[in-house]
């Protein structure tokens, strides 16, 4: 249901945010009127977070007095004005930017261009005087032009300055990211005018071509017929409120496991909408989270969050491992904490509203629609955004929090989405933090995966104190797709050797296997090049340092899984002996190298987080 517009709404002194402090226990964050907190503002139970100055509206202890300024603008946010002719106004109060050596306020266009001082605090947009005169000029004139009337404008009273300082107007998403960054409790309340036709062409072109289409149907090719009307259709309905979520389709893959994974295909205008706003709020969030997450971020990857794990181990005195997974994470995120985080940072409720449709959206399997109360779809395109954003003021800040507070030694922590693994000096930290965790995310309505969640000792003394107690070699932990375990150099040195997930490698393979019996009676010039992609593709993730041997393994089992199928083609087996594959092996399937380097070439830790 559209909302009702509200005078005066892009200067809101109290948004619905995180208000109610005292029936809310458990919220994230606590301290009264601290905004963005630190991390060492964060404890369990507590008031939340009151806002500061949003963006470039709200600030701590302000009160909103009511407007005697015909000017006050009834609308979200005012855009620059291009009006022709000579602006009266009255005299801006001085600012420290405007305060010339004799105590002179001075008409900040003097200095910069003939624009008006639109941005001047306690200044309106008064009357335009016309520069088009009287045809007649003097004491009976004839035709005279009238003058237009004041404009609406923002209200920059009580300290409310515009979305964007004067000197950014115009740099679009730049400024904000700017001013995220500049102050971390701003609240930014107006961000949608950013969602144009030109940024939803952009997110156009970045979906994924050969996705598969929602319950509309329409595929990437399909909506690209008429795609500038379809765009222009689609800005329209969306800034006016007439636009309308989709439930998701819904569907399933298997897992390495051999269970299934839910997941949630949306419509393609769901996720060009979705695209575009995740680019806006980016430049928000990137500003806000902290150094050790590393999922579905810009600018970062697996091999980053792979890298900075090897690093922290290595460098840092770490003794056991923490290796955590939450169970069931984004089938299981509350809505409802949801809201009260993004609304830390975002007061513009038009962007609040689209959030909400696609969370509330539900779930179409086999034609029939049900309601989603908790949880995100996975496969969404706005899912890995929201999940960091829940999991920034859930976990990071927390666990910021902890190490700073309670934590005797050392520690490290590198998480990826939901799956995170942490590094101690000490027993006592890690199983003090592993029972501090359980009862951390069970406020938030989530829990630790129990097979997926192990203490293990590990690091460069685990091996010589599990042998003076007879308990074997050290343990190992799986992460981003390889298991880690504790090795030597040529020299003796400590070091992690990273190898491939086996029983991932073996999925691969069986997939590949399937695969190939489609493709058997194909000629070899066609499915020689496919199996290369297939081939080189595995390599450029797994081909790190010290996992030559995996590489050679799965080579060869493609190998013998390829001449398999060959020999199945016709009776005339016996013509694929070794010596014949092997020429078709080395000029179709890429040799293993190693294609990353060291971790501690790529990335050294300087920082404590």
């Amino acid at each position: 249901m559209k909302e009702p517009h509200e005078k005066g709404i892009a200067n809101r002194l109290d948004p619905e945010s995180c208000a109610d402090a005292g029936n809310r226990v458990g919220e994230a964050l606590t301290g009264a009127h601290a905004g963005q907190p630190s991390s060492s503002e964060i404890t369990s139970p507590g008031v939340p977070t009151s806002y500061g100055e949003g963006e470039g509206h709200i600030r701590d202890g302000a009160t909103r007095e009511p407007s005697r300024n015909a000017t006050e603008s009834k609308t979200l946010r005012m855009r620059g004005n291009s009006l022709h002719g000579n602006r009266e106004t009255p005299k801006a109060s001085a600012t420290p930017n405007a305060l010339q050596a004799g105590g002179a306020a001075e008409r900040p266009e003097k200095a910069h261009g003939h624009t008006s001082g639109m941005y001047a605090y306690g200044e309106s947009d008064g009357s335009i005087v016309p520069k088009k005169q009287a045809n007649k000029a003097g004491a009976s004139a004839a035709e005279p032009v009238e003058g237009r009337g004041p404009t609406k404008g923002n209200d920059l009273h009580a300290g409310h300055v515009p979305d964007t300082a004067p000197d950014q107007r115009g740099r679009g998403m730049q400024g904000v990211r700017e001013a995220a960054k500049r102050d971390k409790k701003m609240r930014f309340t107006a961000l949608l005018h950013h969602v144009n036709v030109d940024l939803l062409r952009v997110s156009y072109f970045e979906l994924k071509r050969s996705a598969a289409p929602g319950v509309d149907g329409v595929t990437w090719q399909e909506y690209g017929y008429g795609l500038e009307e379809r765009l222009a259709d689609l800005h329209g309905r969306v800034h006016r409120g007439a636009y309308r979520a989709q439930p998701s389709k819904r569907a399933w893959i298997p897992k390495a496991d051999g269970r299934q994974r839910p997941l949630g295909i949306a419509a393609l205008e769901d996720k060009l909408v979705q695209q575009a706003v995740k680019t806006v709020l980016e430049q928000v969030y990137e500003e806000d989270f902290l150094g050790f997450s590393y999922g579905f971020r810009p600018g970062r990857s697996c091999h980053d969050a792979l890298d900075a794990l090897w690093v922290g181990i290595l460098r840092r005195k770490v003794s056991w491992v923490l290796d955590a997974d939450i169970r069931g994470f984004f089938d299981n995120l509350s809505h409802e904490w949801m809201a009260r985080f993004l609304e830390h940072r975002i007061a513009d409720r038009r962007i609040l509203r689209l959030l909400r449709k696609w969370l509330q959206a539900g779930v179409s399997e086999d034609g029939q629609w049900s309601a989603t109360t908790v949880g995100t779809p996975q496969g969404a395109v706005i899912s890995p955004l929201l999940a960091n954003v829940f999991l920034h003021y859930v976990l990071d800040l927390w666990v910021q929090q902890w190490r700073g507070r309670h934590a005797r030694g050392d520690m490290i922590f590198v998480r990826y989405a939901d799956d995170f693994v942490l590094g101690f000096q000490h027993r006592d930290d890690a199983e003090c933090f592993r029972q501090e965790l359980r009862e951390r995310l069970a406020k938030f309505g989530l829990e630790l995966h129990p097979d997926k969640t192990r203490l293990i000792e590990f690091g460069r003394f685990a091996a010589p104190r599990r042998a003076e107690r007879g308990a074997g070699k050290p343990e190992t932990f799986d992460f981003l797709g390889f298991t880690h375990c504790c090795g030597k150099t040529r020299q003796g040195a400590f070091t992690i050797k990273r190898v491939s997930v086996a029983k991932r490698m073996r999925a691969k393979l069986h997939t590949i296997k399937e695969q190939l019996k489609h493709a058997m009676h194909r000629p070899v010039a066609e499915v020689g090049p496919w199996l290369r992609s297939v081939v080189q593709g595995w390599f450029n993730y797994h081909a790190v340092p010290g996992n030559r041997h995996s590489l050679d393994q799965f080579r060869t089992q493609v190998a013998r899984l390829w001449r398999h199928v060959l020999r199945r083609r016709s009776q005339k087996a016996g013509r694929w002996t070794w010596d014949r594959m092997t020429r078709l092996i080395d000029r179709w399937l890429p040799r293993p190298q190693t294609l990353h380097l060291f971790p501690n070439q790529r990335l050294i830790v300087t920082d404590p987080r």
